[in-house]
């Protein structure tokens, strides 16, 4: 259990919006530190064969300017890509996308310590923010920052099988993280009641048995 806190509790979370030419995107930013060199960080992140051991199996033309795709996932372009401390892509999934951006910064601290900031831009319509907030998206990049931090550790692969999906760490991990994503809501100025609702209808997308038996997703 304290180690899922300390996890949840290494991740600086924000909430913001900023204009773009399609509208008024929804931001969520979240920075954390990892205990590896900058180079072998960005390796992970954007080195094709390591993504597709950790995060999900990707493919595409992995040069500036080039198209990629990330299996059941999302595609877009490399927008920018300044090794190893800057990678910006547009980021589209569903049947009609619209703007959607994820920066990935790195920055040494020191030699042997690197801190990560992602920041994930989409337009979102009302409806759909109104009912989950920045957690739709912010819990899934926590379970991906949770994922890199082990790779990095242990070489090892994706936290997506069913047995990690159903176990007790990873449903209280994604309880956690929608309760921080709810608090982070609020601070960016949204109404207590409308964060707390946004958190617990994510919540229940993700763990339906936990997020619907009325519980507000912050024990």
């Amino acid at each position: 259990m304290n180690d899922i806190v300390d996890r949840i509790n290494d991740v600086h979370r924000e909430v913001g919006s900023r204009a773009v030419p399609e509208g008024r995107a929804r931001t969520v930013l979240l920075r954390r530190a990892y205990d590896f060199p900058a180079g072998d960080v960005w390796d992970a992140c954007a080195d094709p064969e390591r993504i597709s051991r950790w995060f999900v199996p990707v493919s595409g033309e992995f040069w500036l300017g080039g198209d990629y795709r990330l299996e059941g996932n999302a595609s877009g372009r490399i927008l920018a890509c300044e090794p190893p401390r800057l990678l910006r892509v547009s980021w589209l999934s569903g049947p009609d996308p619209g703007f959607g951006e994820v920066e990935l910064r790195l920055t040494p601290e020191g030699t042997e310590r690197t801190v990560l900031a992602l920041e994930h831009a989409a337009v979102v319509p009302d409806g759909t923010w109104n009912r989950y907030g920045p957690g739709a998206t912010g819990v899934g990049w926590d379970l991906t920052l949770l994922g890199l931090g082990r790779h990095l550790r242990t070489g090892a692969g994706a936290l997506e099988s069913a047995e990690w999906r159903n176990s007790p760490e990873a449903v209280e991990f994604t309880t956690r993280s929608s309760a921080a994503w709810g608090a982070a809501h609020r601070a960016s100025g949204a109404e207590p009641a409308a964060a707390g609702a946004a958190a617990q209808a994510t919540l229940a997308f993700y763990v339906p048995s936990v997020g619907g038996d009325g519980t507000d997703g912050t024990s």
